[in-house]
């Protein structure tokens, strides 16, 4: 029994790349029951997981921004957040293409954090009713190995020049200077962050302990806090996108089938894993 799984195993290891290429080809090829006909005139932009980089996603609002035929855009968030500097980059992308035609961004699951900020400059911002929203707050987080370090015997050796070179070191207890130091860059981000969103929302900067401070609220309460604009399901945000682009018979763009099936498996790993390691967890 035991050969007979082994032949299968090393017969799976030599042909895998092959059976990857046929499932590809057969995706591709395969028959579809629907073909888009008609010229697709709105569009589903989906974000999706921990924002570690904007490439992708800018690459598609750069698009939709450029399709004439495209009238309005659906972001569709589940994301609990993540680096602020591409997250920033989608937020300032979704501002250019509003210029151009309307935005509507839809909470499914959880905007948060950088997921959030990305979404603020949309023309409206709508959520699931059982979705996430908010966590306005900034982070930065390092464990301090030194006591294991110790115990199995491992010394560090260090030079550098500069006060702060090695402020968030994970080898030792950050000194209060060292302290003191990123707690200013995570207040200027914070800052940066409650400002952009006063102003996209237009809320009052003063009053931000009531929005912001890192409050996770569920989509009632995040209306009531002025962070969305409507808690409703996808059709209705769908429905809003036709409107603001004045399109009566709404066409939405559809992606080809192996760029479909690509998606299908990343967004599902992307899941399983935010689940696995995030819940109600939603922080930059």
């Amino acid at each position: 029994m035991f050969s007979a799984i082994g032949k299968t195993i090393r017969w799976i290891g030599q042909h895998f790349m092959g059976m990857i290429f046929l499932l590809i080809a057969f995706v591709v090829l395969m028959p579809t029951s629907t073909t888009q006909l008609i010229p697709a005139n709105l569009q589903e932009i989906k974000l999706v997981g921990p924002i570690m980089d904007a490439e992708v996603i800018l690459k598609e609002i750069e698009t939709a921004q450029k399709d004439s035929s495209i009238k309005g855009v659906l972001l569709n968030v589940n994301s609990p957040g993540g680096a602020v500097p591409p997250s920033i980059e989608i937020a300032y992308a979704i501002k250019e293409l509003k210029k151009h035609k309307p935005v509507v961004a839809y909470a499914s699951g959880i905007m948060a954090s950088g997921s959030y900020y990305a979404s603020i400059y949309a023309n409206t911002i709508i959520a699931n009713p059982g979705s996430i929203v908010g966590s306005i707050g900034v982070i930065m987080q390092s464990a301090n190995v030194e006591e294991l370090m110790n115990t199995i015997g491992v010394k560090t050796q260090i030079v550098k020049q500069g006060t702060f070179k090695e402020a968030g070191t994970p080898t030792r207890e950050w000194t209060p200077e060292e302290r003191a130091e990123l707690e200013t860059l995570t207040k200027d981000t914070y800052d940066l962050f409650v400002n952009d969103v006063a102003k996209a929302r237009g809320l009052d900067v003063n009053r931000s302990k009531e929005y912001a401070d890192a409050h996770i609220f569920s989509a009632a309460r995040a209306k009531d806090a002025g962070l969305i604009d409507k808690v409703a399901v996808i059709s209705q945000a769908k429905k809003m996108v036709a409107k603001l682009a004045k399109v009566k018979k709404p066409v939405w763009k559809e992606k080809d089938k192996l760029e479909s099936f690509i998606d299908q498996l990343g967004t599902k790993s992307i899941m399983q894993l935010q689940s696995y390691f995030y819940g109600l967890k939603a922080s930059m």
